[in-house]
Order: structure tokens, then C-alpha cells, then sequence
């Protein structure tokens, strides 16, 4: 199994993973490998027909089952041991399928809402899944953690994913700002569910929620669209996240003493999709 992609492709997740004990971790680097691939082929220099049929190809293979390719081996392997629902992985291919067109252009905050489901609050319920969370509310938290990031990641890309002719918001800065403000709400309403992650996995999520947020915050600094360009793709660097794992002590610590009774409402609303089945 190849744990090298997750040090090589997700910066943000490997420093957190540090935090992780090796079993978990391991199960982690299943999950992210195999959504890399599908990442690598809808995001993959490559004419659209040939990525629409690697695609095709790829799904076929994983529903077959297919036992010789290590990476969906170990993602069942993954599925059957931690009970995840099949349904959830088939929400991640719809929302890769949704990049496989020669434009993406999202009318409404729903469809950018349904989309960050697919393609990453599906991976936060999985992976809530790896670390045996039970309660409903905390499942939910899950997935407004991973589609906060996949918000984040949105907000940040919007040059580079203009170029593969994707506007999943409007290239302009307020919209920018906007997609970033509507992250903040999910990383709020994530936050409480984070009591229910066991101990020993806990503080390396809460780490991975801080870096993330900060990439947010680091968009904001720029200011206007000339700013965001000019400072091409933008990262937290190393002595913030230093000071953001430390930060994360007093998350940790906090956590401890809020009362599960008296968590927010953290009822989530996805178009078509019915989260009871899911989780």
C-alpha cells in the first residue's frame, strides 16, 4: 500500500496524521488512496473522452470487485471491516462524474453544497467511520467538516480550476469571500461533533481543522483577485502550523468539557440524498 501519496498530495491531512496511531493511519492512507485515484483521473492532462473512460473503467472494477487492483482491494477490505455504506462511496463517484464534463458551472449554492458532499463529506463520514463514531449528530458533524474543506479548497483554487473550464463559484473575490464565510458555517456546526472522535484520534483532527481554516484565512489577507493570483496556490506554512497544533491544545482541551446534551442542532439537508441511509 502506497502511504507516500498522502505526504505528497495533502499536506494539511499528513501533518495532522502525525497525530494518529498507526492502525488508523493506516486505514486513513487506504481511504485516501483511493480517492486520489479517482481524483488523478478527473483532474489528469488528458483528453475528456479518455478520462470519462479510464472513469467508466475504474468504477466498473470496483463494483466487480476487482482483487487485482491493491486499491480497491484494500477499499473494500476498508468498507466491509468499518460497515460503510455503499451508498456513500457511490455519492464520491457521482461527484467525480460531475468534473468529467467539458464545463462545470454551478447556478446555486445548493448545487455547490451537493457537490462538496460528494466529492469530500462523503470521505469526513468514511472516515468517521475508520475511527468508530456511532452517534448520528457526530456522523453529520463529519460530513460539515469534510464539505467546510472542500469549500476551503474551492475558494483557493479558483484560478486553477478555471483553466479546466470548472466555476463552481464566480472567479470574482466577494464570491471568493463568500464561499470562505459559508465554510465558517460548516466548520462551526463540525466542532461539537469532534467530543465523539476517541481520544487517541481526536487531537489529530482537530489539528487538520485548524490548518485548513487558516488556508481561509490566508485568502482573505489578499485582499482582491490581483493579490489571489499573483500568490498562486496558497498554503499555511510551517511556523503556522506549528502554532496552530499548539492552538489546537486548547481546542482539545476545551472539547473535553462541553456538554453532549446541550450540542447546536446539526441537521444537514442535501438535495436527493437522504444522510439516514448514509450514516
Amino acid at each position: 500500500m502506497k502511504t507516500d501519496l498522502l505526504k505528497r498530495h495533502a499536506k494539511s491531512f499528513y501533518w495532522a496524521s502525525y497525530f494518529l496511531e498507526t492502525k488508523i493511519y493506516t486505514k486513513c492512507c487506504i481511504l485516501y488512496n483511493f480517492c486520489r485515484s479517482l481524483d488523478d483521473i478527473a483532474d489528469k492532462k488528458s483528453k475528456l473522452e479518455n478520462k470519462r473512460t479510464d472513469f467508466i473503467n475504474f468504477k466498473n472494477k470496483f463494483f466487480e470487485r476487482d482483487a487485482n487492483n491493491e486499491t480497491i482491494k484494500d477499499m473494500w477490505t476498508l468498507i466491509l471491516n468499518e460497515k460503510i455504506s455503499l451508498n456513500v462511496v457511490k455519492d464520491l463517484f457521482d461527484g467525480v462524474e460531475t468534473d468529467l464534463s467539458k464545463k462545470v458551472e454551478f447556478k446555486s449554492k445548493s448545487e455547490l453544497i451537493t457537490y462538496s458532499y460528494r466529492v469530500a463529506g462523503t470521505v469526513g463520514l468514511m472516515m468517521a467511520k475508520i475511527f468508530k463514531i456511532k452517534s448520528k449528530k457526530a456522523l453529520i458533524g463529519a460530513i460539515n467538516l469534510g464539505i467546510a474543506m472542500q469549500l476551503t479548497n474551492i475558494a483557493r483554487d479558483v484560478v486553477e480550476d478555471e483553466l479546466m473550464s470548472r466555476k463552481y463559484i464566480n472567479g470574482d473575490f466577494s464570491s471568493i469571500t463568500e464561499t470562505l464565510s459559508n465554510a465558517d458555517i460548516f466548520y462551526r456546526k463540525s466542532y461539537f461533533s469532534i467530543k465523539e472522535i476517541p481520544v487517541r484520534s481526536r487531537f489529530s483532527i482537530i489539528v487538520a481543522r485548524r490548518l485548513y481554516q487558516k488556508i481561509g484565512n490566508y485568502i482573505l489577507k489578499k485582499k482582491n483577485k490581483e493579490n489571489y493570483i499573483r500568490a498562486g496556490k496558497i498554503y499555511v506554512p510551517l511556523y503556522r502550523k506549528i502554532l496552530e497544533t499548539l492552538f489546537s491544545l486548547f481546542d482539545f482541551i476545551h472539547i473535553l468539557f462541553i456538554n453532549k446534551n446541550n450540542q447546536s442542532d446539526q441537521l444537514l439537508t442535501i438535495e436527493n440524498i437522504d444522510i439516514d441511509e448514509r450514516i
